[in-house]
């Protein structure tokens, strides 16, 4: 049979399809942000070493716009295969369906071993039962501190629990003067209030997330005693934006105390003069009757339920969740292994700042699962500003925060009443 021009012309369209086909049903979209999709490649060579058919093509996104492009990639039906999503961002495409539960996955799989996981990291990932996803990095908030300005207000250890801490903080302005402080708790971060408030035990939320708890004794407790630590003058109240060089006052002596993440470290390692090197270190958070708990943070691998290529992806997750690849992570970006296996490296169990970390992190809890939290954690820090600032009264703040909150989760109390009605 003889193929006219036109026919040829099909038949090599034809194949030219097939062949793009096979080549990208043998891709992995990966979606990463920031500094860790900048260095996500430097991963992935041994991946495909290990996986010759499969190749991965990593799309490096801003943290500013990740979140509206995977809201409209899955509007569009353009999801990746696999994304790195933010704890925080977990329950709105859990909520949204856009995300792959594992729990199949995990229990035919030998490389993800979840007793392996600090707990309340591993817990961020799970939803009505479920696991959405496998941590990738975390992250907690601890104490950054001055040992030598402790020393010299007589305290050779770092606080364990409240009342100590503020027996330290006074002296430690005692000796400061008018001008200087105790604490630095800047008020566009809502952070240090939270994990205070995660160490009541109680839930920020009530009734399944549909209400606010801020009127709760749980927080109540958490609330007075940030609140006293500006009424007593040992921080002052000021935003992040007017401190003008955040280590150059810490290195003055102008707050001993900072609650704040693991990439400081390297901030502080930089940017302090070599003299102090020596003075500052890293304690776990204190808590009411002892040492506390912190905010579960970080980022978690998640497989998108509209994948076509999920054994390729899962596969790629297993081998990200590899110790060995974790510390080779940390070693690149400084971002904590959630395994506690990978802390059994030396840069990470003989480096006395980082240590700290891997103590709080066995201390961890979430904030609440529910898509709408970081617009709620947006008031509690408008409302928290203006009391501090004496805009507003203490009690005020309380009903004005129960009030917003509320008002933030009524779409949720429909939807989850129809849910029940149904």
């Amino acid at each position: 049979m003889t193929l006219t021009r036109r026919s040829w012309l099909a038949v090599a369209a034809a194949a030219g399809a097939a062949a793009c086909t096979r080549a990208d049903d043998d891709t992995v979209r990966f979606w990463a942000m920031g500094r860790e999709g900048e260095v996500a490649a430097e991963l992935l060579a041994g991946f495909e070493r290990e996986h010759p058919g499969i190749h991965v093509r990593i799309e490096q996104l801003p943290w500013s716009a990740a979140h509206e492009k995977l809201l409209t990639a899955f509007a569009g039906d353009a999801t990746p295969d696999i994304a790195q999503l933010g704890n925080s961002w977990l329950p709105e495409f859990v909520a949204l369906g856009a995300v792959e539960p594992l729990d199949d996955l995990l229990k035919k799989s030998p490389e993800v071993d979840a007793g392996d996981y600090f707990p309340g990291i591993w817990d961020s990932n799970r939803f009505d039962g479920a696991v959405h996803g496998v941590p990738w990095y975390v992250d907690t908030r601890l104490l950054f501190y001055r040992r030598d300005l402790l020393a010299q207000a007589g305290f050779d250890a770092p606080p364990r629990d409240w009342p100590e801490w503020l027996r330290v903080m006074d002296a430690v302005k005692r000796r400061a003067g008018e001008d200087r402080y105790a604490i630095l708790l800047p008020l566009n971060e809502y952070d240090p209030l939270v994990a205070l408030s995660l160490q009541t035990g109680e839930p920020l939320l009530r009734d399944g997330g549909r209400f606010g708890n801020f009127r709760g004794a749980g927080f109540r407790r958490a609330w007075a005693f940030y609140l006293s630590m500006f009424e007593r003058h040992l921080a002052p109240p000021a935003s992040s934006n007017e401190i003008a060089n955040l280590w150059n006052e810490f290195a003055r002596g102008y707050f001993s105390f900072y609650i704040t993440g693991p990439w400081q470290i390297g901030e502080f390692r930089r940017r302090l003069p070599p003299d102090l090197q020596s003075a500052w270190a890293t304690a776990p958070l204190p808590g009411p009757d002892g040492p506390g708990a912190s905010i579960a943070g970080g980022s978690s691998l998640a497989i998108f339920r509209r994948s076509r290529r999920k054994s390729a992806a899962w596969k790629l997750v297993q081998y990200l969740s590899r110790p060995a690849v974790q510390q080779r992570f940390h070693a690149i970006t400084g971002n904590l292994p959630p395994r506690r296996s990978a802390w059994a490296h030396a840069a990470l169990a003989q480096d006395a700042p980082t240590r700290a970390f891997g103590e709080q992190l066995e201390r961890v809890r979430t904030v609440p699962k529910v898509p709408e939290w970081e617009r709620i954690a947006t008031e509690l820090r408008i409302v928290t500003e203006a009391v501090v600032r004496r805009e507003m009264g203490a009690e005020q703040g309380l009903v004005q925060l129960d009030l917003r909150a509320d008002r933030i989760l009524e779409k949720r109390r429909w939807m989850l009443d129809r849910q029940g009605a149904a």
